[in-house]
């Protein structure tokens, strides 16, 4: 070969290398014309030079831009012509990246176990010739093809693995092209992870927005607007799904334009004529020819044919489009009715829980007031030692399941939005004091100290809700105590900040326990949540205090944070703002004290109201064992017609009888005796229903089971309430 034939080869070889470069970049931008300019230039040259590398190179670019335009069938023929001219070369890196392609062109015609052996042989290869961006190319594949075959946290996990060798690459079209299959894959996570897989989702996808925009990716800003809008029907956002579906649509549609512009000019890569542009030129002269006989009227059919042709080919894919629009209208359509029917199941679902939950707890709580009393009773009878033990064993026993009860009403009250917050002034060192006295037995069978650090400048008085900052603290330390053996729990609070009549406090509790695995520690609060089975068996519980922690302090506008290590102990915080009272010195000193006085109560004749025997004889035991007198009534119309024909000091009226409801007697008592107390002592739910109660003629409430001394105390107050009423008068 002489020199200028050399020089001559190797200015060919530059030009077929620059062409494709340029055609690489225009097809990240869909730029149609100049890739098939640069493609043609490159198909030119390339069958005519004798290099094999080359061609394969050609046939590669070929592919890519039929796989792009989602001609799969001529791209799967190019990608296998290139990877037959590599067989025998020693370019790996260019053999690998033919078969990645072939491996996502494969996925595309559902051919799952050869786009898995395409995928292998990537692998192979780059264990002898290690290629970073290759390799990240080949993950992001076999994340796709993951997806495909729903095994979507497998898909998530190898999109992972990607994108940050693309990013320190500068491989920003693959990078967000892992975003976005990434946020895909995410949506369709079961429903028990779907909130943190939506909230990933949105993450990703939010990252591949400015790549897209920044780089006018328009292949990926299909792929954007498709899983932006599936991201908007995941979260009920109707308004933003439609926005983004309109945008897919649209650029779906020029799209289709580019596949129909790519399909009309395309390449041919038919390498094996290695001379076809020689022979293209050979016969031109002899066209031109013969065109000079073709008559003027043959020139007009042919135009006409050719015009009918454009025409067909705009008219078939105007077709296409509004058949996509059609079919994207009925699913907006069919997505709507889903989640219309899903909302109401869910209602319904939620009235259906909230109903079985009351009725459900009603129920045990009527067996567990004769658990309690009865053990109460058995108690104070002077038992034998080893009764004693049996009698505390039984006594723990129930007050264990009166707690899990009243835990599960708490929560449901919570879901449902009855809770509210109230505002009245209270002593808060008082109320954690009460806490840790409510736990002393607790932390001393366990061998701990609780210790309360109260910062002396928070005020004596504050304004909140001191109910809720009891079940907080009961369910918090509670929760510390149980899972710390021979330690400490330590309860501080803190000012942290004071302006006006408002101050910010600082709440922590801190325990040396077993502490909570980084992994547990993102669903610690979530209802019925618990370390592991293993902490079930040994501490107990039901993982739904710290769920009703999380609720409570929602309500009051905080969060509650953890800092948590195994083997060392948990330290929870959270902060409040409470109003301030400014007290003079004697009411900081005041205490509020009340007792009964039983001599009062001797020989008062009080009705129980009430259908459980074993209720009625708990009931009057603990009655007449304070010199009380006691008759009973098994249902409302007894207790009616029995206060009609005797006087009565006080009466105690159940809810739920056969007959009538306590309600219902009580209404009917109050048209002709307006100046009894009556006062519910019920297992009914109460707490949303008291107006009702009030309204119907009820001076006071007691839920079942009761302790006795709150018992006797609203029975002592009752009475002494309504005879200085009627007194006034």
């Amino acid at each position: 070969m002489t020199l200028s034939a050399q020089e001559t080869r190797s200015d060919s070889i530059i030009a077929v290398k620059n062409a494709l470069k340029t055609a690489k970049e225009s097809m990240l931008k869909m730029e149609i014309p100049e890739i098939i300019s640069n493609l043609e230039l490159s198909n030119s040259y390339a069958p005519s030079l004798d290099d094999n590398t080359l061609k394969a190179n050609v046939l590669l670019e070929l592919a890519r831009l039929n796989y792009l335009t989602e001609n799969y069938p001529k791209a799967i023929i190019d990608i296998d012509k290139s990877i037959m001219f590599l067989e025998n070369t020693p370019n790996k890196e260019l053999l690998a990246r033919s078969h990645a392609l072939k491996g996502f062109i494969t996925i595309k015609q559902n051919k799952f176990s050869e786009a898995t052996n395409s995928f292998k042989v990537v692998d192979d290869i780059l264990n002898l010739n290690p290629n970073e961006l290759i390799n990240a190319k080949n993950l992001s594949g076999k994340g796709l093809l993951a997806m495909q075959t729903n095994e979507y946290e497998v898909a998530v996990n190898y999109f992972d693995a990607s994108i940050p060798i693309f990013n320190s690459n500068e491989d920003y079209y693959n990078e967000a092209f892992s975003h976005i299959h990434k946020a895909e894959s995410l949506l369709h996570f079961p429903e028990e992870i779907a909130e943190n897989a939506i909230i990933e989702a949105k993450k990703a996808i939010d990252k591949a927005k400015p790549i897209i925009e920044n780089n006018d990716f328009i292949k990926l800003s299909q792929n954007y607007y498709k899983v932006s809008a599936m991201l908007g029907f995941r979260t009920g956002d109707i308004e933003k799904a439609e926005s983004n579906f309109t945008n897919y649509q649209a650029t779906t549609s020029k799209l289709n334009e580019l596949y129909i512009l790519a399909t009309s000019e395309g390449v041919d890569s038919e390498f094996n004529i290695v001379d076809l542009n020689n022979k293209i030129k050979e016969q031109e002269q002899d066209i031109a020819d013969q065109q000079k006989s073709i008559s003027f009227t043959k020139m007009t059919t042919a135009l006409s044919v050719a015009l009918i042709v454009i025409l067909s080919l705009l008219t078939l894919s105007l077709y296409k489009n509004n058949n996509l629009r059609a079919k994207a209208n009925d699913l907006l359509q069919d997505k709507n009715t889903e989640l219309e029917l899903a909302k109401e199941k869910a209602e319904k679902a939620s009235l259906a829980k909230a109903q079985f939950l009351s009725t459900i707890t009603h129920e045990l709580r009527t067996p567990m007031y004769a658990v309690t009393g009865l053990t109460d009773l058995l108690m104070d009878e002077n038992p034998t030692p080893n009764q004693k033990e049996h009698l505390n064993s039984l006594k723990f026993s129930g007050e264990y399941l009166l707690s899990l009860i009243n835990n599960i009403l708490d929560l449901n009250k919570l879901d449902a939005n009855k809770v509210e917050v109230e505002k009245t002034t209270f002593s808060l060192e008082k109320r954690l004091k009460d806490v840790l006295i409510a736990l002393k037995k607790s932390a001393d069978d366990r061998n701990n100290v609780i210790k309360l650090e109260f910062d002396e400048s928070i005020p004596k008085k504050l304004i909140g809700d001191p109910l809720k900052i009891s079940q907080i603290f009961i369910n918090l330390v509670g929760n510390s105590v149980k899972f710390t053996e021979n330690g400490k729990v330590t309860i501080r609070v803190k000012n942290k900040e004071k302006k006006n009549n408002k101050i910010l406090l600082l709440f922590e509790v801190e325990d040396n326990g077993v502490g909570i695995s980084r992994k547990k520690q993102k669903s610690i609060f979530e209802t019925f949540s618990q370390a592991s089975l293993q902490v079930n068996r040994k501490f107990g519980g039901t993982g739904l205090g710290l769920s009703i922690v999380k609720n409570l302090l929602q309500l009051l506008d905080s969060k509650i944070h953890l800092e948590s290590q195994l083997g060392k102990g948990s330290k929870f915080w959270f902060t409040i703002n409470f109003g301030v009272v400014e007290l003079s010195e004697k009411e900081v000193h005041k205490k509020e004290e009340y007792v009964v006085d039983f001599s009062k109560l001797k020989n008062k004749k009080i009705l129980v109201v009430e259908d459980n025997k074993i209720n009625q004889m708990i009931t009057k035991k603990i009655l007449e064992k304070n010199n009380i007198i006691c008759e009973v009534a098994d249902n409302g119309l007894d207790a009616v017609k029995m206060v009609g024909d005797t006087k009565y000091d006080l009466i105690l009226m159940d809810i739920h009888m056969p007959g009538i409801s306590g309600v219902e007697a009580t209404k009917k008592i109050r048209l002709f005796n307006e100046s009894i107390p009556i006062i519910a002592l019920t297992a009914v739910t109460i707490d949303e229903n008291l107006d009702t109660f009030f309204e119907a003629g009820f001076n006071e409430i007691i839920p079942k089971p009761f302790k006795t001394n709150d018992f006797f105390e609203k029975i002592y107050k009752t009475l002494e309430s309504v005879q200085k009423e009627f007194s006034d008068l």
